[in-house]
């Protein structure tokens, strides 16, 4: 048994299969050893908030406490809608966290999760951002220095390609291959001039067009995919859990049913092996 407070599971590429851990930082769990296992989460009916660990009854915005969820900059809005940062009004919740994570390169990418879909992620979260999403295959299409840069490009794209991933469809595992190149060039020659002129706008140096990117292919420790997709909840349930049949995105896959590890934030738990 271990006891600790879910945060999303930790993701790493190895050989193109993605490889996850959950736990603490200094003390955590190779969850794909646990396939065909039997593994349970034990809600202890406490909800810490993932910021400051103030013991509250209900978590805003993934896992805060609604003071953290008022005042932290990466609570804010322009998270979910990066077009709408405000940084550069003087308004930024938190000028310095700002800098850190939202000044800095991100990509525009094409991945197939549930079929074609457009996104953006820091460049520090390359490939985790589409491990977490559950892509089977991802292509970064531009390069921008800023997130708002990444947001104004992915709402132009949104207009011809979802950017919304059907979870219940990426859970069952049978993905249609897509040739994520083709979609790349169709978006350039559709976008164009768009392009050229947001390169104007946004002035020399700050984006680069990706014409050779590479795909990134990507597996998932999964020995059974689910016909039908039943969702667990531990506000629902005390224990969830039963035989680890898989694990994709952020979703553990048991014979009875799924639960989204992402979405339990701040819930603390012991696990049961």
């Amino acid at each position: 048994m271990k006891s600790f407070n879910l945060d999303k599971m930790n993701t790493e590429l190895r050989d193109s299969l993605a490889h996850y851990r959950m736990g603490t930082k200094l003390d955590s769990i190779d969850l794909n050893s646990f396939l065909g296992l039997e593994l349970k989460i034990h809600f202890k009916k406490e909800i810490n908030c993932t910021h400051c660990a103030t013991l509250i009854k209900k978590a805003y915005a993934g896992g805060y406490c609604y003071p953290c969820s008022i005042k932290l900059a990466e609570c804010d809005m322009c998270i979910l809608k990066p077009e709408l940062c405000h940084y550069a009004n003087g308004t930024c919740r938190q000028p310095s966290w700002g800098e850190a994570n939202c000044m800095i390169p991100h990509y525009i990418y094409l991945a197939n999760s549930s079929g074609l879909k457009v996104g953006i992620t820091r460049g520090t979260q390359v490939p985790t951002r589409w491990i977490d999403q559950g892509a089977v295959a991802a292509l970064p299409i531009l390069k921008v220095s800023t997130r708002y840069q990444s947001g104004v490009f992915e709402k132009l794209f949104a207009s011809e390609v979802k950017d919304k991933t059907d979870w219940r469809k990426m859970l069952k595992g049978n993905i249609e291959e897509l040739d994520l190149e083709e979609k790349r060039d169709e978006l350039f020659e559709l976008f164009g001039e768009s392009i050229d002129r947001m390169e104007g706008d946004f002035g020399a140096g700050e984006i680069e067009i990706l014409e050779r990117g590479l795909v990134t292919s990507i597996n998932y420790p999964v020995l059974e995919y689910p016909e039908k997709v039943s969702s667990l909840s531990l506000d629902k349930h005390e224990v969830v859990g039963g035989t680890l049949l898989g694990i994709k995105g952020q979703y553990l896959i048991f014979n009875t049913g799924v639960i989204n590890i992402r979405s339990h934030t701040g819930y603390k738990i012991e696990l049961e092996f």
